[in-house]
């Protein structure tokens, strides 16, 4: 084989390689960035549900934690304070903490404005904690 003809073997091998390696990269870049590359390993949340159970659930805990906020602010009008007052505003202020990011995604899909990955992540991280945040509120508003 000539040098000529042992170069051009060579080149063609690297480019072929590199191709490989490129579109590879380019996979995966695009499977991590639509988001999809979570719910083919464990599906959505902290139970691994699908997309759709995952969303009725996360419509849930929003109507029950908006819920317990109703039933603080009525607390607030009224004149006569319950006797756990202290334990009630601490438990909602823990509750508006841990739901922050399902309140801010709800406010921005309300608004029509988009919700990015990185929010949309942080409510599948949050949304057991601000459950169980709502609950203990609840609890305590009986």
């Amino acid at each position: 084989m000539s040098p000529a003809s042992n170069m051009k073997f060579q080149m063609t091998k690297w480019n072929r390689n590199s191709v490989s390696r490129q579109a590879l990269i380019g996979l995966l870049i695009t499977i991590l960035l639509s988001g999809c590359s979570l719910p083919f390993f464990s599906g959505y949340g902290a139970n691994g549900q699908t997309r759709e159970e995952f969303t009725r659930y996360v419509e849930t805990v929003f109507k029950l934690q908006n819920s317990m906020t109703s039933k603080m602010m009525a607390f607030t009008e009224n004149d006569e304070k319950p006797a756990n007052l202290d334990a009630l505003v601490q438990a909602e202020q823990r509750m508006q903490k841990t739901c922050e990011a399902l309140n801010e995604y709800a406010e921005r899909d309300s608004d029509g404005l988009s919700v990015g990955l990185l929010l949309q992540r942080r409510v599948e991280q949050t949304a057991v904690d601000c459950e169980k945040a709502a609950k203990e509120l609840q609890v305590l508003l009986k």
